[in-house]
């Protein structure tokens, strides 16, 4: 275990205010602490000198829940692939390394404070049927609906997303379309899915672009900045879902 300084800049911003970014000098970090956890020491400091926490989002700190997020040097979670900001660890910086922490930039997320956004649009697009509603009955015998591994390897590919938005603040755009395409794909690809993947395509899609989330531009940084690694490919699959739900709904 070895320890480093770092110099932090981070964006503090009241509910409703003008925001800043606000430099602070922290020692002592330990390489072995994850970056909530220097954030954490951050916070206890600025409390002993009767300064005002940085507010940032955290749950289960496994790197599971989609809850954690922020932008650290241009790169929301940082820089590592397919890692989320709880999972990041200080040993990926060196000492006097500078840090230039803000929130995820998008019209759709509202900053709240600090680096907490409001990520509440995804949750009204999940509304519109990122889930199953028919009756399926009891669950049947395991081989009675075969599922090709490829196909199952696809949906639970899709099933991975977290929902933690990393895809929309890295996006130019500030698009949703990896976070909606792994949805619906992980729905329409296994039997369960299939009754109401047209009207899913449609109304998800639908309350995408009502709260505010650009368009795809085919720019891939989306896919660079998953946490969980979600393909590109799962866009591909909700335009075609799209299209057929466009073209065969009734």
């Amino acid at each position: 275990m070895s320890r480093i300084s770092l110099n932090l800049k981070i964006w503090r911003q009241d509910r409703g205010g003008k925001g800043c970014l606000k430099g602070y000098r922290i020692d002592s970090v330990s390489t072995d602490m994850s970056f909530l956890e220097m954030l954490d020491m951050l916070n206890e400091d600025l409390t002993l000198r009767g300064e005002e926490p940085v507010a940032f989002d955290h749950d289960c700190r496994e790197g599971i829940c989609g809850m954690c997020g922020a932008v650290v040097n241009g790169h929301p979670h940082g820089k590592e692939k397919g890692t989320t900001l709880c999972q990041l660890h200080m040993r990926h910086f060196a000492d006097g390394d500078t840090l230039v922490i803000e929130p995820f930039r998008a019209r759709a997320f509202k900053v709240v404070k600090d680096l907490v956004v409001d990520r509440s649009a995804f949750d009204r697009i999940i509304s519109q049927g990122g889930y199953v509603s028919v009756n399926t009955g009891s669950a049947p015998e395991a081989n009675s609906i075969p599922v090709a591994k490829e196909i199952a390897d696809q949906a639970l590919d899709g099933a991975e997303c977290i929902g933690c938005g990393a895809c929309v603040a890295a996006c130019p755009n500030a698009s949703a379309m990896l976070f909606v395409g792994a949805k619906v794909s992980q729905l329409a690809l296994l039997p369960q899915g299939h009754p109401e993947r047209k009207r899913r395509a449609l109304e998800m899609v639908g309350e995408m672009d009502r709260q505010g989330f650009g368009n795809c531009g085919n720019e891939r940084e989306c896919e660079a900045a998953c946490p969980k690694s979600i393909s590109i490919r799962n866009i591909a699959r909700l335009n075609r879902e799209l299209l057929k739900a466009m073209i065969f709904s009734e």
